[in-house]
C-alpha cells in the first residue's frame, strides 16, 4: 500500500503537537514563527557564504511583506536591523549597514521634562507661563513693555475662551502678577487691554471655522432634478 495513503495513528499526532507554550520565544511577533525559523537556521550555518546567501533571501522574504517600501535605502535598513535583533545578534554576516549592538539596543532615552501637572489657572495653559518666565529674564525698557501687554491681552483671551463671561482687566493683573512671583506689577497700571466683546467675538468666530471644517458637508437634494423614465407608446 502506498505510504501516502497510511492511516496515522491519533495518539501519534497527538504527541507531535506543538504548544505557543512550549515553543521558543519570538523576538518580533509581527513575522511570524517561519521567518523566525528561517533566521535560526540561517544562523547555524557554518559555510560563510551559504550564510551570507541566507540572509539576503530572508531580507527579501521579510521585504516582501511590504512590497511598496522594499526599495527604499532607509526602510532596508530597517530590515536588516530587525534580522540582526532577532538572531538574537548571533548572525555574523556582512551588512551593507553599520551592525547593531545589544547596548545600544536596551539604552533607554533621556526623561522628558513634562510640564507642571496641576497648574493653578490651567486656562492659561503652559504656553503662558514660558512667556512669562521669559519676559522674568529681559531687562527693563519698551520692549519688556510690550511683551508684558501681548502676554495680559493673551492671558484675557484665554480666560474667555473658557470662561463664557467678563472679566475685569484687575483680575488679569492680578493672575499676572502671581504667575510671575511679583517681577510683573500692572496693578496700579493704567494700561487698557482690549475690548472683551472683541475678545468674545473673535473666540466665536475661531470656534465657528473650527467646527465647520471638522464637520463633513451634506449635499442637499432639494436641487437636483429627478428625471421620470419615459415609457413608449405602444400601439
Amino acid at each position: 500500500m502506498n505510504s501516502k495513503y497510511t492511516k496515522e495513528n491519533a495518539n501519534d499526532v497527538v504527541h507531535h503537537l506543538e504548544y505557543n507554550a512550549e515553543r521558543s520565544h519570538l523576538i518580533i511577533p509581527e513575522y511570524g514563527r517561519h521567518l523566525q525559523k528561517l533566521i535560526d537556521q540561517a544562523t547555524a550555518i557554518e559555510d560563510n557564504e551559504e550564510r551570507n546567501k541566507a540572509a539576503k533571501y530572508i531580507i527579501q522574504v521579510m521585504g516582501s511583506l511590504n512590497p511598496h517600501l522594499r526599495d527604499v535605502l532607509d526602510f532596508q535598513h530597517k530590515l536588516w536591523d530587525q534580522l540582526f535583533i532577532m538572531s538574537d545578534f548571533k548572525l555574523d554576516v556582512a551588512s551593507p549597514y553599520p551592525i547593531p549592538s545589544r547596548e545600544v539596543l536596551q539604552l533607554k532615552p533621556d526623561v522628558l521634562k513634562y510640564p507642571q501637572n496641576f497648574p493653578k489657572y490651567r486656562y492659561y495653559g503652559n504656553n503662558i507661563k514660558y512667556m512669562i518666565d521669559v519676559a522674568n529674564k529681559w531687562e527693563d525698557g519698551d520692549m519688556k513693555n510690550a511683551l508684558v501687554k501681548v502676554i495680559a491681552n493673551h492671558m484675557k483671551k484665554s480666560y474667555l475662551s473658557w470662561n463664557k463671561d467678563t472679566v475685569k482687566d484687575d483680575v488679569i493683573f492680578e493672575h499676572l502678577y502671581e504667575l510671575s512671583d511679583g517681577k510683573l506689577n500692572l496693578l496700579h497700571s493704567s494700561e487698557e487691554l482690549l475690548n472683551t466683546t472683541d475678545l468674545l467675538r473673535t473666540n466665536k468666530r475661531i470656534s465657528n471655522k473650527i467646527s465647520a471644517v471638522s464637520q463633513p458637508k451634506i449635499q442637499s437634494n432639494k436641487n437636483s432634478k429627478t428625471t421620470k423614465p419615459k415609457y413608449k407608446k405602444q400601439q
